[in-house]
């Protein structure tokens, strides 16, 4: 279940199923927060490369755009190899708002 905390929108079936595995309900919220955080960057920058785009900008926001969903993949790999071995990965800026539901 761990696992499936941390694929984007599958981390909603570990946070309603494991209702009494603290463990899981700490890895589903936080792979929830993490989902909404990149939708949220997800949207700004492509408003921002839309409008940057006829300066001729946008391009670069674009290629910001496809590293950073690489730098996402990771986070998401790492977080699932940490969750998997029984470890935390404590995320700056997105663990705090995981742990205030």
């Amino acid at each position: 279940m761990i696992v499936l905390s941390y694929l984007w929108l599958l981390a909603l079936i570990p946070l309603l199923v494991e209702k009494d595995d603290a463990e899981v309900q700490w890895h589903a919220k936080h792979g929830i927060v993490l989902m909404v955080a990149e939708f949220a960057l997800w949207i700004v920058l492509t408003v921002i490369s839309f409008a940057l785009a006829p300066v001729g900008i946008g391009c670069a926001i674009a290629l910001l755009q496809m590293v950073l969903s690489l730098v996402i993949i990771v986070v998401h790999i790492i977080c699932i190899i940490k969750g998997v071995g029984g470890e935390r990965f404590l995320i700056p800026g997105v663990s705090q708002y995981a742990d205030r539901f």
